[in-house]
Protein backbone atom coordinates (compact mmCIF):
# COMPACT_ATOMS: atom_id res chain seq x y z
CA UNK A 1 0.00 0.00 0.00
CA UNK A 2 1.53 3.40 -0.82
CA UNK A 3 1.25 5.90 1.91
CA UNK A 4 1.83 8.83 -0.08
CA UNK A 5 -1.60 8.68 -1.91
CA UNK A 6 -5.05 9.18 0.17
CA UNK A 7 -7.16 6.54 1.42
CA UNK A 8 -10.68 7.56 -0.21
CA UNK A 9 -13.61 6.68 1.82
CA UNK A 10 -17.30 7.43 -0.10
CA UNK A 11 -20.05 8.51 0.89
CA UNK A 12 -22.48 6.03 2.60
CA UNK A 13 -24.71 4.03 0.47
CA UNK A 14 -28.67 3.09 1.14
CA UNK A 15 -27.38 0.46 3.73
CA UNK A 16 -24.73 3.40 5.45
CA UNK A 17 -21.85 1.22 3.64
CA UNK A 18 -18.41 3.24 2.29
CA UNK A 19 -16.70 2.31 -0.05
CA UNK A 20 -12.79 2.64 0.73
CA UNK A 21 -10.38 2.78 -1.94
CA UNK A 22 -6.65 3.20 -2.04
CA UNK A 23 -4.12 3.02 -5.54
CA UNK A 24 -7.41 2.94 -7.38
CA UNK A 25 -8.36 -0.31 -5.70
CA UNK A 26 -11.33 -0.33 -3.72
CA UNK A 27 -10.32 -2.17 -0.35
CA UNK A 28 -13.94 -3.02 0.74
CA UNK A 29 -17.02 -1.85 2.47
CA UNK A 30 -17.27 -0.32 5.67
CA UNK A 31 -19.93 0.64 8.10
CA UNK A 32 -18.03 2.34 10.84
CA UNK A 33 -14.42 3.31 11.97
CA UNK A 34 -13.48 -0.12 12.94
CA UNK A 35 -14.17 -1.32 9.49
CA UNK A 36 -12.22 1.11 7.96
CA UNK A 37 -9.32 0.25 10.87
CA UNK A 38 -9.60 -3.21 9.43
CA UNK A 39 -9.07 -2.21 5.88
CA UNK A 40 -6.28 -0.16 6.47
CA UNK A 41 -4.44 -3.24 8.51
CA UNK A 42 -5.03 -5.73 6.16
CA UNK A 43 -3.76 -3.60 3.29
CA UNK A 44 -0.32 -3.43 5.10
CA UNK A 45 -0.72 -1.02 8.30
CA UNK A 46 -1.14 -3.30 10.75
CA UNK A 47 -0.44 -0.36 14.01
CA UNK A 48 -3.89 1.35 12.62
CA UNK A 49 -6.70 1.85 15.25
CA UNK A 50 -9.88 3.51 15.20
CA UNK A 51 -8.62 6.65 16.42
CA UNK A 52 -5.46 6.71 13.30
CA UNK A 53 -8.75 6.19 11.44
CA UNK A 54 -10.17 9.48 12.87
CA UNK A 55 -7.12 11.77 12.97
CA UNK A 56 -5.23 10.49 10.02
CA UNK A 57 -4.52 13.08 7.07
CA UNK A 58 -3.82 9.83 5.00
CA UNK A 59 -7.51 9.33 4.95
CA UNK A 60 -10.17 11.56 2.85
CA UNK A 61 -13.42 11.45 3.59
CA UNK A 62 -16.09 12.61 1.36
CA UNK A 63 -19.63 12.94 1.60
CA UNK A 64 -18.89 13.51 5.90
CA UNK A 65 -16.29 12.78 8.01
CA UNK A 66 -15.75 9.29 10.31
CA UNK A 67 -19.15 10.10 12.06
CA UNK A 68 -21.66 10.03 9.24
CA UNK A 69 -22.39 6.62 8.54
CA UNK A 70 -26.44 6.95 7.11
CA UNK A 71 -27.29 7.86 3.69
Amino acid sequence: MATDRPVIVYPPDEQGGRRVRVDGAILGLAYGVQDVAALMQEAGLQSFDEMDVVRSALIEWRGGGPNVWTH
